[in-house]
């Protein structure tokens, strides 16, 4: 067995666990920065583990710089769904929730079912993907605004969400123009935003959206794409009970969020999409699950878009 490194990864540290190929293990805790990833390094060399298989979950960012810095240093990479840990833990009856446990069942994981490999993707994208995230919480707090708006008491509390709503726009404004800007820049991102934005219903924002957290990943097939996104129905059947079916939501919540919109916009101008609704509601489907169907039938046509490197075709859409 190679050498593995189980990551459990925070704000301001990170703890590893490592188990060497005589089944010897090691714990350590580095500051989640720059020099404790040069620490882990050469606290590795010391442990005689030149090369390991590092495994951490994929939470937020915190993790990126740091699978980034493995990566660069030459080892193996795998970034982990949260969920496959925590019911991984569940099937071992692990009472116990602490940084340090946490580290040892990525290792333990890692050892046993040598999980996908992972590679960083290239600075293009990661710079769309920050620019995106970016609009995204910029939106979130426009939104929060003009909810606090509504129940404002006073003109003082008036007139300073409306200042923040003010730079809220413009920030807006600039950060949309800095994704255009981004974009036209690097030939294979204009050249998908523009075969993305020939569907009805995709604009420039939910392209740039699709690029960064999506079409990036090697999928084999749309259905891959949907069910990462969390856009494919799970079934509730046991038995002779059929329950009713609702998304699975496995996927990401950022974009199921961003395709929400678009989805009701292309049931309104998107043909495809429209008759796909209509047989639902001849179906008896209630309006979410034709929403979530609209959202799902999107991915499917902006993989075969970006697939077959040709423009939406609506004869093509409908089958």
């Amino acid at each position: 067995m190679d050498a593995v490194l189980g990551i459990d990864v925070a704000k301001h540290k990170f703890d590893v666990t490592l188990i060497l190929s005589n089944g010897v293990r090691r714990r350590k805790a580095c500051a989640n920065s720059p020099t404790g990833f040069a620490d882990l390094g050469t606290w590795l060399r010391r442990h005689g583990a030149g090369r390991v298989h590092a495994t951490l979950e994929a939470t937020s960012t915190y993790g990126e710089a740091l699978a980034t810095a493995l990566y660069d240093a030459g080892h193996r990479v795998s970034l982990l769904n949260p969920a496959v840990i925590h019911h991984y833990a569940k099937s071992h009856l692990t009472r116990a929730k602490t940084d340090r446990v946490d580290a040892d069942l990525i290792a333990e994981y890692t050892a046993k079912e040598h999980p996908a490999l992972w590679a960083p993707q290239p600075h293009e994208v990661r710079e769309l993907q920050a620019l995106v995230r970016r609009l995204d919480t910029l939106l979130g707090m426009q939104s929060d605004e003009r909810n606090r708006a509504e129940t404002a008491l006073t003109p003082a509390v008036e007139a300073s969400i409306a200042a923040v709503l003010r730079q809220l726009e413009e920030q807006i404004r600039a950060v949309r123009a800095q994704i255009r800007r981004h974009m036209d820049q690097h030939p294979n991102l204009r050249n998908q935003r523009e075969l993305l934005t020939s569907i009805p219903g995709i604009g420039d924002t939910t392209a740039a959206l699709l690029i960064a957290e999506l079409f990036t990943k090697a999928f084999a097939s749309a259905r891959q794409a949907a069910a990462f996104a969390g856009v494919v129905p799970r079934p509730r059947d046991s038995g002779t009970v059929q329950g009713r079916r609702v998304m699975c939501k496995l996927g990401s919540a950022r974009l199921r969020k961003g395709l929400y919109f678009p989805a009701m916009a292309a049931l309104r101008c998107n043909p495809a999409l429209q008759s796909l609704a209509t047989r639902m509601r001849h179906a008896g489907k209630p309006p979410m699950v034709i929403i979530g169907a609209a959202m799902r039938k999107l991915v499917h046509i902006a993989f075969g878009v970006l697939k077959s490197g040709r423009t939406y075709d609506s004869l093509l859409a409908r089958t």
